[in-house]
């Protein structure tokens, strides 16, 4: 009897890879073909349009390629005298680092770094 179902599987698994077979070729010859079902002159054409269509080639290249999709960096601040005097000046009057930061048009890491090296922070206890 068991031998009978190993019998069977094994019929059953022949079926299996005949069908896959069958399928593979099937689905070659209309991938093959589907540029003539929408109208494209050869493969190439139409695989030229759908990469067109869809941006490009992979989504790496793609988003690479698009200056639109890049981070646009701030561009470095130049730190002068004047800007430091400006900041013990602002920080003498009672500013905040983020509104002396906004009103110099420099970064508040900027504006902390300016006060360390001024000696205007306190040191932590």
């Amino acid at each position: 009897m068991v031998t009978k179902q190993i019998r069977e599987l094994e019929v059953t698994k022949a079926k299996i890879v005949a069908l896959e077979k069958s399928i593979a070729k099937r689905l070659r010859k209309e991938l093959s073909s589907l540029h003539d079902k929408y109208g494209f002159g050869s493969l190439n054409e139409f695989i030229s349009a759908l990469k067109g269509a869809s941006g490009g080639g992979s989504r790496r290249k793609s988003s690479q390629g698009n200056p639109a999709r890049k981070a646009k960096r701030a561009k470095r601040s130049v730190i002068t005298d004047a800007t430091r005097a400006s900041v013990k000046k602002l920080v003498e009057s009672g500013k905040t680092g983020s509104q002396i930061a906004k009103a110099l048009g420099i970064s508040l890491p900027s504006v902390q770094n300016i006060k360390k090296a001024l000696g205007l922070v306190k040191a932590r206890s």
